[in-house]
């Protein structure tokens, strides 16, 4: 029972000295936890979350279930591992280097929707656990760095972090959700677009909005969806940049 209520505590696999680099005593050979987050992140990029098991993994890994089990306590753990590696992927900028804030605010939101493009399943892992790895910690201290050199008085730097990479989380994950439906049902982007918008005008409420917002599916330009992507989350992001310089001026 102390156990079990023990283990419902826990907030994060990173906290109680809970990470090793190797695993129990008399662990199995041929397996650390590096390989076993690797082989994780690549399962959930393959199959998704929903389909994700410890039973598959160690299937993947060739091993028994119960031998993953000597390097992480439970399957939370695990995606939790995941969760930090991916976003390792990220290529940070220096926020010391001699370089304009904003073109530094466009490039880590332009890792950050891509890490959530490329991985899916990130997006619900980053809403569930505390994300205080090594890696989304190196994330963070860098977003801060740069929202500083801004000018924003300091009550405001949390509220633009957010209005910032709170967009980019939500865009990231449209997209990515997006892509992969596209792929489930066998689809390119493209196709499942012009798909999508054959089924929506066949009801007529919906029709009646999509003939409303012609105007604005023209004017929005690109031949391809990655091109409307691309166009749309450029412009949103140069709107939340002249927003932070606006109230900058505002003082």
């Amino acid at each position: 029972m102390v156990r079990a209520a023990e283990r419902a505590a826990r907030t994060s696999v990173w906290l109680e000295g809970k990470v090793r680099r190797g695993g129990r005593g008399g662990q199995p050979s041929g397996l650390d936890r590096d390989r076993i987050t690797e082989v994780t992140v690549r399962l959930l990029d393959a199959e998704g979350l929903a389909k994700f098991s410890m039973r598959r993994l160690a299937a993947e890994l060739n091993v028994t279930a119960m031998s993953v089990y000597w390097y992480v306590d439970t399957k939370d753990d695990l995606l939790e591992l995941a969760l930090d590696a991916a976003f390792g992927e990220m290529a940070l900028p220096e926020p010391d280097a001699d370089e304009d804030w904003r073109e530094q605010l466009r490039a880590l939101a332009r890792e950050y929707r891509s890490l959530l493009v490329r991985h899916p399943w990130l997006s619900p892992l980053a809403g569930t656990f505390l994300n205080i790895g090594p890696n989304n910690l190196a994330f963070a201290r860098v977003v801060q760095r740069v929202i500083r050199r801004t000018g924003l008085p300091t009550h405001g730097l949390a509220a633009a972090i957010s209005s910032v990479f709170q967009f980019v989380y939500g865009f990231g994950t449209i997209e990515g959700h997006f892509n992969a439906r596209s792929a489930d049902f066998g689809m390119t982007p493209d196709e499942y677009f012009k798909h999508a918008m054959s089924a929506v005008t066949q009801d007529p409420q919906a029709a009646e909005v999509v003939k409303e917002s012609e105007d604005i599916m023209a004017a929005r330009g690109g031949d391809t969806v990655h091109e409307m992507w691309e166009r749309d989350f450029d412009f949103a992001l140069d709107l939340l940049v002249a927003g932070i310089e606006a109230m900058v001026a505002r003082g």
